[in-house]
């Protein structure tokens, strides 16, 4: 009799089965294989030189100073003195996300951050998103605060030689300007200290750190004597909706606690110390921020506050009455959005390594020097897209473009944690979130409410954003996938 349910035979062995596309988009990396492929790049590896001390700086340079030198101004309109609050609910949402960002670094101290944990756990089209989502974080925050570091260093100038520089060159268009050309000189400073070595670019981030931090402290010594409680009457002119738009915008000044995890094939310990870092970093950065915010609308109607980046340095001189302090703070504000740029200039570039060393896009973003131990191509690539788009676009719509892909990658990172620990019950973890499911699901929750409190026009340029990097995977990343060839270790 024939067996009507056997594959016909025809003298040879059978055609293995080809997964279809849905499992394909599913395939997860497993967690060994993403941390025995740490550091090792085309051509060299990357070099673990950094301890608690320089992650923790990192992180605190990728943040600290994009707020509170830069978008403060645009914040206040739209919140009024409860901009305090608003930082606090930005805040909030950070700190579950970074408790859950905490516990992922810790498992998976690879370079890749979210992108990494995304594919460990929701499979290779979620990773894809959650990566090109980095990119709009990381990639874009960096030209967004280059703009605002020309906008200090003009106030530098015009307090020590008396002379600026004029619009046409100081300006993105749509600003005023033709082409700003200062953003670009403060992108290609960056990419000239991280191409020197990442134990380089570490040392001068650090020194750079201590001077925002001292910046912020002397703004508050000084501010607090032009404190008027008046100013703080009407606490809510806006109502709840503006305190959750400004949140949704001040966002952005906590994108970059998680550039720590960027670290992970840098670091002499990532297991235990990446983890620190994060939530350490983000304590400071955070009770800096309410203090500055709370002496600044003190020291300045909220009303009379404008779109200007220099919002810090002129309360300063309204204060003193004397040009001195305000120059002095442009200065270490100059040193500060500086810091910014380099170390968020860092976290992309490591970003594009992970997914490069994947196959998701091109092999030269994975080449390593093997005399510095960088990635220079990738550097030197990274450096010039962010430095053309700072020197062409206006800031606003650059934050708001940067807080949506950051948010939407913070939520992915809240459900990562979950899935790994239902999935992983038993892997070595040297920090666990408390209460988990409930605080990542709040992480995950807070996240989509300050999506929500976006414009119409930010979630129009993110669902660009999205199609063009859905596009790309799709004729690209998924056909060059190493995944679909696994690792001969893992072969049968």
């Amino acid at each position: 009799m024939l067996d009507h349910g056997a594959p016909p035979h025809n003298g040879g062995p059978a055609a293995p089965h080809s997964p279809g596309v849905g499992v394909r988009l599913m395939r997860r990396k497993p967690v060994e294989r993403l941390v025995a492929e740490g550091g090792h790049g085309e051509g060299g590896t990357l070099r673990r030189s950094l301890g608690l001390w320089q992650l923790t700086m990192i992180s605190i340079g990728a943040t600290l100073g994009t707020g509170i030198f830069v978008v403060l101004g645009e914040a206040v309109p739209k919140a009024g003195p409860a901009v305090t609050l608003s930082f606090v609910i930005a805040g909030l949402t950070a700190l579950f996300s970074a408790l859950s960002y905490a516990e992922l670094a810790g498992t998976i101290p690879v370079s890749g951050s979210s992108y990494s944990y995304a594919y460990a756990t929701m499979g290779e089209l979620i990773a894809w998103v959650c990566g090109w989502c980095l990119m709009l974080e990381y990639g874009v925050s960096v030209a967004a605060v280059a703009v605002g570091w020309g906008e200090y260093l003009n106030e530098l100038l015009d307090g020590t030689i008396g002379v600026t520089l004029p619009a046409a060159l100081s300006a993105p268009p749509g600003d005023g300007g033709v082409f700003n050309a200062l953003a670009l000189i403060v992108v290609m400073l960056a990419m000239a200290f991280l191409l020197g070595g990442a134990r380089e670019s570490a040392r001068a981030n650090t020194v750079m750190v201590l001077v925002k931090i001292g910046a912020l402290v002397l703004f508050c010594a000084i501010g607090v004597q032009g404190f008027r409680s008046g100013n703080y009457e009407n606490f809510m002119p806006l109502g709840m909706a503006g305190v959750s738009a400004a949140g949704a915008t001040l966002f952005f000044s906590y994108i970059g606690f998680d550039a720590a995890s960027t670290a992970g094939e840098e670091a002499k310990n990532a297991q235990r110390d990446l983890p620190r870092a994060i939530l350490l970093s983000l304590a400071i950065i955070t009770a800096l921020y309410v203090l500055v915010a709370a002496v600044a609308v003190g020291a300045k109607p909220w009303r009379q506050f404008t779109d200007s980046e220099a919002t810090l340095a002129q309360i300063m001189r309204e204060v003193t009455g004397q040009s001195f302090w305000g120059t002095l703070l442009a200065f270490c504000a100059v040193i500060a959005i500086a810091s910014v740029v380099l170390t968020v200039l860092y976290g992309q570039t490591r970003i594009l390594f992970a997914m490069s060393r994947d196959g998701l896009v091109p092999k030269v973003f994975a080449r390593v020097s093997p005399r510095t131990g960088t990635p220079r191509a990738n550097t030197l690539i990274v450096s010039l897209f962010c430095g053309v788009l700072a020197a062409a676009v206006p800031l606003g719509q650059l934050a708001d473009a940067t807080s949506i892909g950051t948010l939407f990658a913070f939520a992915l990172v809240n459900v990562a944690v979950v899935v790994l620990r239902r999935s992983r019950p038993d892997m070595p973890r040297s920090f666990r979130v408390p209460l988990s499911p409930l605080l990542p699901a709040l992480g995950f929750g807070f996240c989509l409410w300050m999506m929500g409190s976006l414009s119409t026009v930010t979630w129009v340029v993110f669902g660009v954003w999205m199609a063009v990097g859905l596009v790309f995977y799709f004729l690209y990343g998924y056909r060059r996938s190493r995944l679909a060839a696994p690792a001969p270790s893992e072969a049968k």
